[in-house]
């Protein structure tokens, strides 16, 4: 099947998908498709459905008997039964909806698949009776389970799970790449597209939030930024807030918001983060297990620490809320925007561009064209903190990429970079580089074709070109080869 032109990217997705959908076959396939909400898997699945001539059922949060009411109803529809379908449970409908299946070339789809087992505990398990059923009866039934509750689907098809062992296809939509989303707002200027991407990131539905209202150009990012998420009036300003109550569920959402307060200052340890919201590291556990679960929150190893780890927050949104919003919350609803707005700049700049910027070099890090600066694949991407007893002082590195680890071999250590949003970058810098990689060495690492990077968002020194080192020097636009327009 061709990708409907108004899907934009997604061309990983839907080459799954479309095979998953084309391939022919005597037994049942289920694939199992998730994401955090907003990442248009909706608008993915309904354009599948309807190229393919399949059926597409989007649950709602509603009782059990509603649900089956509204599933009849669109099954009716699409079956064009000539009187509505009535069932009076779950067993029945999904017997109902594999002999459809059976019959129908097109592909079954159920979006928001949570919903409907929250209701209906037994619904995986009367899914995975039909499906080894069909195995039997020659049923070639394809049905595609959709969620957003990512600590749900999660477990969809782990350990013990109903449905474990019988999906053909799990796939994971998700945000947007750093260069994609620029393509996908038109941000031709890498200044203002990383800028724009610590805000909204990738989430494709956010634009949609702002009514298309993207910045002209970086003169115009501060007014974009007063007239769309610091606006009362559009969807967007309350999104972070809607997000955490809509992916945890959270019965204290103040403690909770105030652990994302706490990455998003600067607090990514454990013991910092109970620190900073006073309490005990152990009272902390499940807030930081449940954010990881639903996808707010990752935890990222400190490559030369095993065992030590820092906590991000995996959406930008999130962070530019806790930074700039929360504190003024008040003053944002009373529409006093331009004064907090220009209160918070410089909180901005050292507190969600600065980072995210050293997010965004750890994942060029990863790419084709980072690849061919390392001369290596790279194996591990990240950050460390390496003590300099000599010195007495920790020397903290934005982006490690390391080789794969061979047995009986030194890790080979591709490349170490450090990454400054609104410094501009000298010798100085390349001499904390050349240091690190002198620990390295002592520490065991294989540094023999080490390459030290300065990553700038700002601008490099003339006199590099006198250090003793020859750093690869990598500034905004390079982190932005290409871009793509929707």
């Amino acid at each position: 099947m061709i990708k409907p032109g108004q899907v934009f990217d997604r061309d990983f997705e839907w080459r799954h998908l479309a095979a998953f959908v084309e391939r022919r076959s005597d037994r049942p396939q289920l694939a199992v498709v998730s994401g955090r909400r907003r990442m248009g898997k909706t608008f993915l699945l309904e354009a599948l459905a309807r190229e393919a001539g399949g059926f597409y059922f989007g649950a709602t949060e509603a009782t059990e008997t509603e649900s089956l009411l509204l599933f009849a109803e669109a099954l009716t529809e699409y079956v064009g039964a000539p009187t509505p379908l009535r069932f009076a449970s779950w067993d029945e409908a999904i017997v109902h909806l594999f002999s459809v299946g059976a019959e129908r070339p097109g592909p079954i789809v159920i979006d928001e698949f949570p919903y409907l087992s929250k209701v209906a505990p037994a619904l995986p398990s009367i899914l995975q009776r039909e499906i080894d059923r069909g195995v039997s009866r020659r049923n070639p039934i394809r049905l595609l389970l959709c969620g957003s509750a990512m600590s749900v689907m999660g477990r969809l098809l782990a350990g013990t799970a109903p449905l474990r062992g019988r999906a053909n296809l799990e796939l994971v939509v998700r945000p947007f790449d750093y260069q994609m989303a620029a393509g996908f707002w038109g941000a031709d200027d890498p200044a203002l597209a990383v800028r724009l991407h610590a805000v909204v990131g990738g989430t494709p539905a956010y634009r949609r939030f702002v009514n298309d209202d993207a910045p002209t150009d970086l003169a115009d990012f501060d007014d974009w930024v007063l007239r769309t998420v610091l606006d009362p009036g559009t969807p967007l300003f309350r999104e972070a807030r809607y997000l955490l109550d809509e992916e945890t569920e959270a019965r204290d959402p103040g403690l909770f918001h105030s652990v994302l307060s706490a990455v998003a200052h600067g607090r990514s340890s454990r013991g910092g983060i109970a620190d900073y919201i006073g309490r005990k590291s152990t009272d902390i556990g499940h807030p930081l297990t449940v954010l990881e679960d639903c996808g707010l929150l990752r935890r990222d190893p400190d490559l030369f620490h095993s065992g030590k780890s820092h906590y991000r927050i995996a959406e930008p949104l999130i962070t530019f809320y806790q930074v700039v919003m929360r504190p003024q919350w008040g003053l944002l609803e009373s529409g006093r925007a331009a004064l907090v707005w220009n209160a918070a700049k410089a909180r901005f700049a050292s507190q969600v561009a600065g980072p995210h910027f050293e997010e965004l070099c750890r994942r060029f890090a990863v790419t084709d064209q980072a690849t061919e600066l390392w001369g290596d694949l790279p194996a591990e991407v990240g950050s460390g903190v390496l003590t300099d007893h000599k010195m007495r002082a920790k020397l903290e590195l934005d982006v490690v990429v390391l080789a794969q680890a061979d047995p009986g071999e030194r890790r080979r250590v591709l490349s170490i970079g450090e990454a400054k949003w609104g410094k501009t970058m000298g010798p100085s810098d390349v001499a904390r580089l050349a240091r690190a990689r002198e620990l390295l060495t002592e520490r065991g690492y294989d540094t023999t074709d080490t390459r030290l990077v300065c990553y700038s968002g700002a601008s490099f020194t003339g006199d590099l070109a006198d250090s003793p080192e020859t750093p690869i020097l990598l500034g905004i636009a390079d982190l932005y080869p290409s871009a793509s327009r929707p």
